[in-house]
């Protein structure tokens, strides 16, 4: 039942927090619990809203009893309103704050920090309607770590998040500023160049497979092996999907694991 207490902006952004609560996807998120919580703990507010009207009420009808004034009864009823509209106010504004820092998160990798597939995916749409009105292609990378397996088999798989991580900041170290780089999966990155050439796009791939290649991450009593990347790089192509770009990447990305890994393969 809706709330009478809310305008219709605020019903709608509870329900969408009730949508967003209910994905599974979201719940492993870290803001779901607080998020859930500040939600039962705004309705709770609402039900105390709706009980200090009535009382209110009450003591409207009891100043008239009083023989109050008009004037009197008005002004004071209007007090309380505005101190329930204020408290109002501060609930929504927090359950809006929260909603927008779930829908961040929703977008961002856990461990790395970086976008994660549903995030890139969003991107590689608004860039290929940009590429397609402006008629400048971007360029597409799939990074796939070597033989990172080996890493959690003899390390750990705490040491292969640090060592994930690690790779998110290298590869980020090696981009422009307008470039974007995200974990597509597992070991896997996806690195998006806006409007540049097939060459200069070749030129920052092997930038990008250096800074992996001259990472050190220490162990407790040494470093980490030399750990080295596979690269498939591609152009956007006049007028085809980005699933086409992205389908091409990944062949590339295949060809430079099957000729021997640690390079970059274009297609």
């Amino acid at each position: 039942m809706s709330n009478p207490l809310l305008a219709s902006s605020d019903r709608e952004l509870l329900d969408r927090i009730d949508q967003l609560l209910r994905e599974p996807a979201q719940r492993d998120n870290p803001l779901h619990a607080p998020l859930s919580q500040l939600k039962v703990y705004s309705e709770e507010q609402q039900e105390r809203l709706e009980r200090l009207i009535r009382i209110s009420d009450g003591f409207h009808t009891m100043s008239r009893s009083e023989s109050l004034t008009l004037t009197e009864q008005y002004d004071k009823q209007i007090r309380r309103l505005e101190k329930l509209a204020r408290i109002s106010d501060r609930y929504q504004n927090s359950l809006r704050e929260l909603s927008e820092a779930l829908k961040e998160a929703a977008l961002r990798d856990p461990l790395t920090g970086l976008g994660n597939r549903r995030f890139l995916m969003e991107r590689l749409k608004e860039e290929t309607h940009r590429a397609q009105r402006k008629q400048a292609p971007y360029a597409l990378g799939i990074l796939d770590v070597d033989h990172f397996k080996s890493v959690n088999d003899r390390f750990g798989h705490e040491m292969g998040d640090k060592v994930l991580c690690e790779i998110g900041r290298a590869i980020q170290s090696a981009l422009r500023e307008y470039d974007l780089c995200g974990r597509w999966g597992g070991e896997e990155f996806l690195i998006l160049l806006p409007e540049t050439p097939a060459e200069f796009a070749t030129q920052v791939a092997m930038r990008v497979c250096d800074a992996i290649r001259q990472l050190s991450v220490p162990l407790g009593d040494g470093e980490l092996p030399k750990i080295s990347a596979s690269l498939g790089l591609t152009q956007y192509r006049s007028e085809e999907s980005f699933s086409s770009t992205l389908n091409r990447a990944d062949t590339a990305l295949l060809r430079a694991k099957s000729n021997g890994r640690n390079q970059v393969q274009t297609a």
